[in-house]
Parts: structure tokens; C-alpha cells; sequence
């Protein structure tokens, strides 16, 4: 009798990267059913974006959940974040949050951006500027756009924050370096303000958080809330 080979998740990454989603989407599902957390993301994912099967939401945020609970942070995001939305079937707020916030504690960047904007909007939260700033700069330390921008904003207008033209430029610059067009015109704002030795500053910090900070992506990622 000839033994059957599951394959790795590093086999079933590769079909993924080259197109080939019907294959991967069997490879996932294999490891998924077997237990593996990573697996069981990517089989969501598959699911939730239609890839290598029909697209289905439930049974993208089954896998999810069965991922979240073992620790997955980036399922624990995105089950957050199916949690949040407007779907009638998923919709739970309270739960929503509480993934949100567990993966945000876990260090993952886009929970730590999502739980920012809910403290922002006062959403399933009590409002907090104070609360969305420092969540926002703890994506942005680990690359997120979109969060440098957002915490670039909130130094320039001192919502949440004291404020600081330095801290401004510095994160609205690494905003608009990746095409963040409104962090861009934010920029211009706020330089128009600043003086020569603030803007040397700026540069220089900019600078030091340029060579640290590197956004990670993946594709088991679902969506962002809306910021």
C-alpha cells in the first residue's frame, strides 16, 4: 500500500504564489482539517476572497475562528474584523472588539490600527483620542502606513497627543514616502510652520524611525476597518 504525503505549508505557500489556488486550496484544507493553525488562516482566506473555491464568508470565518482560538493573531484580526462589519449573519460587536483588542495585545499592526479607529470613533469602546494615538503609534513603529499617517495627524493637530510639529513631520513623511496622498498634503501644512532647526529635527528623526520601521503583509490578510 502506497502511503499518501501531506503536503507542507510551505508547499502549499508556493502553489499559492504561483497562481495555481485550486491546487493550494486542497493543500490548505488538508493541513487545516489536520490542525494547523497557519493552514487554517489561509484556507479562510481562500474562502473569504473566492481563490481555488466559491467565495463564502461563513465558512471563511469558521476557519478563522477555529485559527483565532488557537493563537493565530493575524485570524484573530481578520475575525475581528468580519465581526465589525455590516454582514447581518456575522455581526457581534462586543466580540468583534474583544479579537480586536486580543490580537492588538499580540502585537499585530493591523488589529493594533483597527482598535485605534474604534477608540477614534468611540465604537463598541468609550471614545478615547488619548487611547487611538498611542495604538495608532504602535502600529506605525511597525511600518503601517496608513497609522503613520493617522499618528502623523494627530501630532500636527494635537488630538490625542500634545502637539509636536518634530513628531508631525517625521511620521507624515513616512506616510507620504509610500504613497499616503493625504498624509502628503498634511506635510506641506505642516512645514509651512515650521523653523529651519524643527525641520532638522523632523529629518533626523525621520531618518531614525525610516531604518526601523518595515510594514509585513501577508496574503491570509482580509481587510482593514474603515479608517
Amino acid at each position: 500500500m502506497i502511503a499518501v504525503t501531506q503536503p507542507s505549508l510551505d508547499e502549499a505557500v508556493k502553489l499559492y504564489a504561483k497562481g495555481r489556488f485550486d491546487d493550494a486550496f486542497h493543500s490548505f484544507e488538508a493541513l487545516a482539517e489536520a490542525g494547523d493553525s497557519n493552514a487554517q488562516a489561509w484556507l479562510a482566506a481562500l474562502y473569504a476572497n473566492g481563490e481555488g473555491v466559491e467565495a463564502d464568508l461563513q465558512r471563511a470565518f469558521e476557519w478563522y475562528e477555529k485559527a483565532a482560538r488557537q493563537g493565530h493573531t493575524q485570524a484573530q484580526t481578520n475575525l475581528g474584523a468580519m465581526l465589525l462589519s455590516p454582514h447581518e449573519a456575522l455581526h457581534d460587536e462586543a466580540e468583534g472588539v474583544r479579537w480586536i483588542t486580543m490580537a492588538a495585545g499580540n502585537g499585530d499592526p493591523f488589529a493594533q490600527a483597527n482598535l485605534a479607529s474604534l477608540f477614534a470613533k468611540g465604537r463598541g469602546m468609550q471614545q478615547d483620542d488619548a487611547a487611538a494615538a498611542q495604538w495608532y503609534r504602535r502600529a506605525a513603529e511597525q511600518g503601517h502606513y496608513p497609522s503613520q499617517a493617522r499618528l502623523g495627524f494627530s501630532y500636527a493637530t494635537g488630538r490625542g497627543v500634545e502637539r509636536d510639529r518634530v513628531q508631525a513631520f517625521a511620521w507624515l513623511s513616512l506616510a507620504a514616502q509610500h504613497g499616503v496622498g493625504t498624509a502628503l498634503n498634511a506635510l506641506e501644512n505642516v512645514l509651512s510652520d515650521m523653523s529651519a532647526e524643527e525641520k532638522r529635527a523632523g529629518a533626523n528623526l525621520f531618518e531614525q524611525w525610516r531604518s526601523r520601521t518595515a510594514s509585513g503583509t501577508s496574503p491570509a490578510r482580509l481587510m482593514p476597518l474603515a479608517g
